[in-house]
């Protein structure tokens, strides 16, 4: 059967999170969906990770295996328009061997975190970006995030439901940095790493605020992840301001 590498965009506002569930739409279950149409009998699409409900990508990556033997791009458009008026689009399908794993092939994950510190309600960007009302230090915040570079136990970092065997896990690089745009500036929190542990990318983001407000100091930050226990944990931040921005192979 040939196979289908798919990069695929999508605004995880009205899905429960990538993976199919029973309790609410999933954007794998659309894209399934989506599939067999296209191919006449029920397919199954790999992804290479799991975003939660609310959570967003730029460039997320999957595979799907076809009886039929189409060019890429009629694979992308004709799930395009069977996907209709799902928040979801394939930006690219390209042909792979049968040794490619959308999951397990994958060497590195990149997130963002879209964080916009400003008193105004958000009009255009609701449910895009996380808005705190009150200025934030993004200078403080980079200097406290470079403790979590390397590996580490991650305890307080992870969700108490979190299902992965170890807390331990290695960040390659995080950055934050503030950006300038037509809305005003917003501060962007950007992680690199092979794999990430439930909710660990919102726990950094929410206790980095907690620097950028001043409540923490860089110290502080440190100490928190040191202690590996997750009730040392600041707010976790809300789904809005994540997006899966890329994965390498």
């Amino acid at each position: 059967m040939p196979r289908y590498k798919l990069t695929i965009e999508y605004d995880g506002g009205p899905y429960v999170g990538w993976q199919r569930q029973e309790n609410g739409p999933s954007v794998q279950a659309a894209l399934e969906a989506a599939a067999q149409k296209l191919d006449g009998g029920p397919r199954e699409v790999y992804g290479a990770g799991r975003t939660d409900s609310g959570v967003h990508a730029l460039a997320m990556v999957a595979h799907v295996d076809l009886e039929k033997d189409l060019r890429a791009d009629r694979v992308r458009d004709a799930l395009n328009h069977h996907l209709g008026d799902h928040t979801i689009a394939v930006l690219q399908a390209e042909r792979v061997g049968d040794a490619f794993h959308a999951r397990f092939s994958a060497v590195r994950r990149g997130y963002v975190y879209r964080v916009i510190d400003r008193r105004a309600k958000l009009a255009l960007d609701r449910g895009r970006v996380w808005r705190v009302p009150r200025a934030l230090d993004a200078t403080a915040m980079h200097e406290a995030a470079q403790a979590l570079i390397g590996t580490h136990d991650f305890t307080t970092f992870r969700d108490s439901q979190c299902q992965a065997d170890s807390p331990v896990k290695s960040l390659d690089t995080i950055s934050v940095t503030r950006q300038s745009g037509d809305r005003g500036a917003e501060i962007h929190i950007e992680v690199e790493a092979i794999s990430f542990l439930h909710r660990q990318i919102r726990s950094i983001a929410g206790s980095l605020v907690e620097v950028g407000t001043g409540k923490w100091t860089p110290d502080d930050f440190k100490a928190a992840l040191e202690a590996a226990d997750r009730t040392r944990c600041g707010p976790v931040a809300p789904p809005d301001g994540l997006y899966l921005s890329f994965v390498r192979y």
